[in-house]
């Protein structure tokens, strides 16, 4: 009888005990949230933490087999600087803190993640230059950081994120070319500057962006002519040029695409001929370009 007590208790313990271990993320990682709830005025959030739960039970932590694997706060009333102390948070693949009151510059450890896949930041007010650092065999497939404060330049080393599908850094105060690295994000289907200070010729050979569905350029001073490679994007279904210098856009007229659905440019005469060949909408920007998306 003993014996039967004896296992049914050590069953029992083993039960409360994995849902213990399933409940509870490492020190290391709790402290890392905690830091962030710290530094952003999570009293004042919307959704609030209650620091004496669990971590699961917090809002917008989702935690997978022990770790926290994504933390999405969008919207939430955060206000302050975020920490650099995402090397805490090993596991993290979506990190959405967008439409916020966020300031402060980028934690350079954030991109030193290779688990990482999705990083939103846009309408905040982030400043500073972005990070010339980013992790071997990144898995980074979104990044958006439009309308904050960000300066500088566009470092080439954001190419090493070959995982890209879309890079959205639009009205900001970038300013230089365009790197040349970039043409190897060829899993690129959105490209996204509009309303930076980007200037200069576009040398770098955007028909390498094999997947590139949507090309937004516009209110910059890039000047010269777009590369005779453009021409070769089969996928493009948005394009909006305008605001810029361009001697030459010509390079559009022998597109390959056949989903082209909205083209923008100073250029008159194409964006009739386009408008006529192919019946597309006007410019959807002011739509969506800031549409409040948890998406």
């Amino acid at each position: 009888m003993n014996k039967i007590l004896f296992k049914v208790g050590l069953v029992i313990s083993l039960i409360v005990s994995n849902n213990f271990i399933v409940a509870q993320v490492p020190l290391k990682e709790r402290q890392a949230l905690e830091e962030l709830h710290a530094l952003t005025s999570g009293s004042s959030w919307i959704n609030k933490w209650d620091l004496n739960e669990t971590v699961s039970s917090w809002y917008g932590v989702q935690v997978r087999e022990g770790h926290v694997v994504s933390i999405n706060l969008h919207h939430n009333g955060l206000a302050g600087e975020l920490p650099d102390n995402f090397k805490d948070l090993p596991y993290l693949e979506e990190l959405n803190l967008a439409f916020n009151q966020l300031k402060g510059k980028l934690p350079p450890s954030l991109f030193k993640n290779s688990r990482l896949q999705v990083v939103r930041l846009e309408m905040n007010s982030l400043s500073g230059t972005l990070p010339k650092v980013y992790a071997s065999e990144s898995q980074l497939r979104k990044l958006s950081l439009f309308n904050n404060q960000l300066e500088g330049e566009i470092p080439s080393e954001i190419a090493h994120a070959k995982a890209l599908k879309s890079l959205n850094l639009s009205s900001n105060f970038l300013i230089g070319s365009l790197p040349e690295s970039l043409s190897g994000l060829t899993q690129l289907e959105h490209l996204e500057l509009f309303g930076n200070k980007l200037s200069g010729e576009i040398k770098l050979e955007l028909g390498n962006m094999v997947n590139l569905k949507e090309l937004v350029l516009s209110y910059n001073s890039f000047e010269g002519k777009l590369p005779s490679s453009t021409a070769n994007l089969e996928h493009l279904e948005l394009v909006q040029l305008q605001g810029n210098n361009f001697s030459s856009i010509r390079a559009l007229r022998y597109s390959k695409s056949e989903g082209l659905a909205t083209f923008d440019s100073d250029d008159l005469i194409m964006n009739s001929q386009f408008k006529d060949k192919s019946g597309f909408r006007n410019t959807r920007m002011a739509d969506t370009k800031f549409e409040d998306s948890e998406n």
